[in-house]
């Protein structure tokens, strides 16, 4: 089992939550969920969230209706305003290399991280929904391609955030003596604003060992994410890059055990069949089209489907202790960030950061004193 190093364990997990900016919220099933993808609903959860330990939000990306969500916010206008609309909550906006100009977002985002005071931050994806591209004229590129061409937004975004006289020439990209005023806010270990990345095959796994400040992981065992985080260590020790590791769950968090699990149960049964099964089918070529078999969902099952991230798959689900000691040893394992899902957004959210986080705290404060211990010495 890979572990942190010793000072990575005395560091607050950090939390984060998908905005729910898209109609059908976190799971594509007919069970009741009291959330909402309008504007009011959530920034009221983003005040609520920043104030119930929530350090993160996510929110997602997606240009036309599929798979059950039918309505959309796009992602970096909508972070803008929650940014604006909260103190200290970080936004992530996911966007996606070929339908922005890197130029054109690291002139947004440098405005929102100045009008937010250094709180704004990107999710590079590279890409999942061939219809979005073809919808709108542009290229669908072969699975590899795609993150080459991320590989490059990245270096552009970060070169014209931190250089007067940005240059850059590549395949996909090329800037010659660029410079945007306002710089976003530079602060001490935040050199430009944070970017994120997921994935799951081999390419996604070397380029977040090349550039990117973050990999997200989706849903993922103990044993799933220790591989993850080994192998993207191994690629950034060659580069000699600093990588931290965010993992997609969905919480279900009641008084028993029983109770949690009755309710993932009735979400299951009343997936949205159609809707999985579409989204299924237009995912599961992410997968195969890797040589080995590697790439994001190339193992998924239906039920995991039924969020859309895999998040059943963390385990984050039963009472407020176990969701604590699942989230312990995912940070034994390298996790820095547990990005979270919810059925029920503000009650859930709320009950996170007043019955779960205050145990996961003090189960941290246990393993420092633990880790600041020497072993005993056997004869």
């Amino acid at each position: 089992m890979s572990t942190q190093d010793q000072s990575g364990l005395h560091e607050p997990l950090k939390f984060a939550y998908w905005v729910p900016n898209v109609s059908g919220g976190l799971v594509t099933s007919d069970i009741e969920q009291r959330t909402d993808w309008g504007y009011d609903y959530n920034r009221d959860l983003a005040v609520l969230a920043e104030n119930n330990g929530f350090e993160y939000a996510l929110s997602q990306v997606r240009y036309t209706a599929s798979y059950g969500a039918a309505y959309q916010h796009e992602s970096t206008g909508f972070s803008l305003a929650l940014l604006l609309a909260t103190q200290r909550l970080k936004v992530i906006a996911a966007i996606h290399p070929g339908l922005w100009h890197p130029g054109v977002l690291a002139k947004f985002v440098a405005s929102a991280d100045v009008l937010s005071g250094g709180r704004a931050a990107v999710n590079v994806v590279s890409g999942w929904f061939k219809g979005e591209f073809t919808g709108l004229g542009e290229p669908w590129l072969e699975h590899d391609e795609r993150y080459r061409r991320s590989e490059e937004f990245i270096r552009v975004l970060k070169e014209l955030w931190t250089n007067d006289h940005a240059e850059f020439t590549g395949d996909f990209y090329r800037i010659h003596d660029f410079d945007i005023k306002p710089k976003p806010v530079a602060s001490e270990g935040r050199p430009h604003p944070e970017v994120f990345q997921g994935g799951n095959s081999t390419a996604a796994r070397k380029l977040a060992g090349r550039v990117s400040d973050w990999y997200f992981s989706n849903g993922k065992d103990f044993d799933g994410f220790s591989e993850q985080v080994e192998e993207v260590r191994g690629y950034a020790a060659e580069n000699e890059h600093a990588v931290r590791f965010g993992l997609n769950g969905f919480v279900i968090a009641r008084e028993t055990e029983a109770e949690a699990k009755d309710v993932l149960r009735e979400i299951v049964a009343k997936a949205n069949v159609e809707a999985v099964e579409g989204f299924r089918s237009a995912v599961k070529q992410a997968g195969k089209s890797t040589s080995d078999q590697k790439g994001m969902w190339a193992d998924s099952e239906f039920a995991d489907l039924v969020q859309y991230n895999d998040g059943f798959r963390t385990g984050l689900i039963g009472t407020p202790e176990q969701i604590a000691d699942r989230a312990i040893e995912y940070k034994k394992r390298g996790a820095n960030l547990l990005l979270l899902g919810f059925l029920h957004y503000l009650e859930d959210v709320e009950y996170f950061g007043k019955n779960v986080l205050p145990i996961i705290r003090a189960k941290e404060a246990d393993l420092a004193r633990g880790a600041a211990t020497p072993e005993p010495v056997h004869a």
